[in-house]
């Protein structure tokens, strides 16, 4: 289908805070006129000229014109692209006609999405549509939850080599996280916080961790509220802001690979926060921290160029099985992970998908049930991620 569309890539949102980013990277990483043929698309062309030339991007790269609020302009821009990358969130309200439009046509899709109770809807919706057209739809291509989710499935990997067996018990921790959170991601909370309010069904898909496993439930997990002392590790524990994404995502790569991780599978993700009595205070403090509801950053805002450059973060993850065996992987990031690391993660995964049209059928997919091994292997090339088994 890539031989057949107009573009390869279209970016949905390019005049968008990530958008830019992903825009600035693409021309940078692939040029105009290779492989990837990539264009943009917002809903003013003005912004679209006028990031261009911020962004120093060439006149040689194409620009679309679609609006959310316009159903018929979303299905024309999917008709011409072999993948749409879209920024423009929160999804929830402006992402279900895209999702739809793709579906139908057989176009891939990538999103930052972190929205688990519209992502379960997308499933439920659009699962068959995007089977039958052969549309690759993955959900989730940024910091939530592409460390995590690839992350697990790397130790799973090294485990069957190193142990012989998967590892049933793996746990998620993050070790260092300098940077912040996009306005889109401050956003889409912000939103599912409203819309929970109004629909007390949706609660229950934000606490279940299978709520994106269809009719599989495993085994009781971790719930990863409060904090706890680690003796394996050594340090005080905190509930991880992302867990509540990157666990469903998690679980779901699981289902999708058929059980690969077991059906006994359990896991959960936390901040480390150190020993001692200063490690105990700063888990409190981080469970008792409700800023992010408050927090004023809007969507298309974020950190200056230094900040971006200066961030990074780090997640260990440890996994045990029932025979005693044990292997331990890191995961790092060489940008900050809400923009800088976000913006290099989706735009290599819609390369990814765009130049393995094998990879995956038609459906919606986890970035590590649809791309693994290809995707980290492009993220350690071109994206500032490592992958690295580390002693245990």
């Amino acid at each position: 289908m890539s031989d057949t569309r107009e573009f390869g890539i279209i970016v949905y949102g390019a005049t968008g805070y990530t958008g830019r980013l992903v825009c600035e990277y693409l021309n940078k990483q692939y040029g105009v006129n290779g492989d990837v043929r990539w264009a943009m698309a917002g809903r003013s062309q003005s912004k679209l000229n006028e990031v261009r030339d911020e962004m120093g991007i060439s006149e040689d790269v194409p620009q679309l014109v679609a609006d959310a609020s316009n159903p018929d302009s979303i299905d024309a821009m999917v008709r011409r692209a072999a993948v749409v990358l879209t920024t423009v969130g929160p999804y929830q309200l402006y992402g279900s006609d895209l999702v739809r439009a793709c579906a139908e046509a057989g176009t891939d899709y990538v999103d930052l999405c972190g929205e688990p109770a519209w992502m379960h809807d997308m499933i439920a919706a659009h699962q068959d549509a995007a089977k039958a057209s052969g549309a690759r739809i993955v959900f989730s291509c940024g910091f939530d939850s592409i460390p995590f989710d690839l992350g697990v499935y790397f130790l799973q990997q090294a485990a069957k080599e190193k142990l012989g067996a998967v590892a049933t018990r793996v746990k998620g921790r993050v070790r260092a996280m300098n940077g912040t959170f996009s306005g889109g991601t401050l956003a889409s909370f912000k939103a599912t916080m409203a819309a929970a309010a109004k629909d007390p069904k949706m609660i229950q898909v934000l606490m279940n961790p299978f709520a994106l496993t269809a009719d599989f439930s495993g085994p009781e997990q971790p719930s990863g509220l409060a904090p706890i002392y680690e003796e394996d590790l050594g340090s005080w524990s905190a509930p991880f802001v992302m867990a509540t994404i990157n666990t469903k995502n998690i679980h779901r790569s699981n289902f999708l690979l058929g059980h690969s991780y077991g059906d006994n599978f359990v896991y959960d993700e936390m901040l480390l926060t150190g020993p001692g009595e200063q490690g105990e205070a700063i888990a409190k403090a981080v469970a008792e921290d409700k800023s992010m509801a408050s927090d004023p950053t809007q969507p298309g805002e974020g950190p200056t160029k230094e900040q971006r450059e200066t961030g990074n973060y780090d997640v260990l993850f440890l996994g045990s099985n029932d025979s005693g065996g044990s292997v331990s992987v890191g995961v790092t990031g060489d940008k900050d992970p809400g923009y800088g690391s976000t913006s290099k993660m989706i735009a290599e995964s819609a390369v990814c998908l765009l130049q393995n049209p094998g990879l995956a059928s038609g459906g919606i997919w986890t970035p590590a049930a649809a791309m693994g091994s290809q995707l980290i292997e492009r993220l350690k090339a071109n994206a500032g991620l490592t992958f690295e088994v580390e002693e245990s």
